[in-house]
């Protein structure tokens, strides 16, 4: 299969900011919102699905630890080498792999949970729906899937540089609540609960959302 073309700008521009965005963002800038809604997801997983859980587009992997304190079974995948670097040195006992959340190296049906934490944003909305048939796909029937994301009004952004300065070549799409909910629905995937929060660093002035939604048995 043919990469998609975005994905080199993605994996290009976090190997550079990859440093500055771990020391930036440890779990602890979550939040208590953010917080609740991973502890709310880890309980859903280990009363229902029991299975294990990837994260992602894991980043340097503080939130897969969190999971893993949560007592869940989980790994990470991200795009960016450099961010799997990060995340192996400062979790050695996890697994951590690269790869894309457009052509995921999982097996059919074998994840208990899937967590996307803000990791689709950067990808064109007409890649979305594969996207969440992935998540679809390699979720096992009761599994559950968590997603946070930005929020914006049909937004396509194309920052030149990020986080200190670090040149970059990603760019952001930023959809309404209701669109993403509707990809979601169109996985096959039926949502339990969604929480919107004025965006917790400030850092855009929009807002962002999580939405916790369950493969059906």
């Amino acid at each position: 299969m043919t990469e998609p073309a975005f994905l080199a700008a993605v994996s290009t521009s976090y190997d550079t900011v990859a440093d500055t965005y771990a020391e930036r963002f440890p779990a602890s800038r979550l939040g208590p919102l953010g917080h609740a809604m991973l502890r709310a997801f880890a309980e859903f997983v280990l009363a229902d699905s029991k299975g294990p859980v990837a994260d992602l587009g894991c980043g340097p992997g503080a939130v897969t630890a969190v999971l893993a304190d949560h007592g869940l079974e989980v790994s990470g995948i991200d795009v960016s080498p450099r961010m799997i670097e990060l995340a192996r040195a400062a979790h050695p006992e996890l697994p951590f792999s690269v790869g894309s959340i457009t052509a995921l190296d999982l097996p059919d049906g074998q994840l208990g949970g899937a967590l996307a934490h803000f990791s689709t944003h950067h990808t064109p909305p007409e890649h979305l729906p594969a996207v969440f048939a992935e998540f679809h796909r390699t979720l096992a029937p009761g599994g559950h899937l968590l997603l946070g994301t930005h929020l914006g009004q049909d937004e396509h952004l194309r920052p030149a540089e990020a986080y200190g300065g670090h040149p970059v070549s990603y760019e952001w799409f930023l959809l309404p609540g209701e669109r993403i909910a509707a990809l979601i629905a169109d996985a096959g995937l039926t949502i339990v609960a969604r929480l919107d929060e004025p965006h917790p660093s400030g850092g855009t002035g929009r807002s962002v959302a999580y939405f916790l939604a369950r493969k059906p048995i």
